[in-house]
């Protein structure tokens, strides 16, 4: 699994990866009320905006941590958005890319680099 500073997490199992928000973002969110999720066969390049997690306290864009093409979306998000406060990193999965740059994922922090990032940001 790997994070960027933007707190979106990535898991990639082969061309394929799962991507959400870390339990930081989640647990700096709140009570997540509505996730806006991308429509299947989209493009982002890394950086752009995919998604977008509302919670009762502001609406937070998602971006893409690297590029590729929408192949799955979390549909069980619309009717439970919850499901991101109870497992960021688990059930509470926004979308899957299909990569379209491996490579991207070298540019990311991993779980201990990501841990140390956080307490710079307090």
């Amino acid at each position: 699994m790997r994070f960027t500073r933007d707190h979106e997490f990535i898991d990639a199992s082969g061309e394929t990866a799962t991507v959400g928000i870390s339990e930081h973002a989640q647990q700096q969110l709140g009570d997540i009320v509505f996730v806006d999720l991308p429509a299947l066969g989209a493009r982002f390049k890394r950086g752009e905006a995919a998604a977008v997690v509302e919670s009762v306290k502001a609406a937070s864009d998602v971006f893409a941590p690297v590029s590729g093409e929408i192949v799955a979306v979390n549909s069980r998000l619309a009717e439970t958005p919850s499901l991101v406060n109870e497992d960021a990193q688990g059930a509470g999965w926004l979308f899957k890319l299909k990569l379209s740059a491996p490579a991207e994922l070298d540019e990311l922090m991993d779980a201990a680099a990501y841990a140390e990032y956080l307490k710079t940001i307090g």
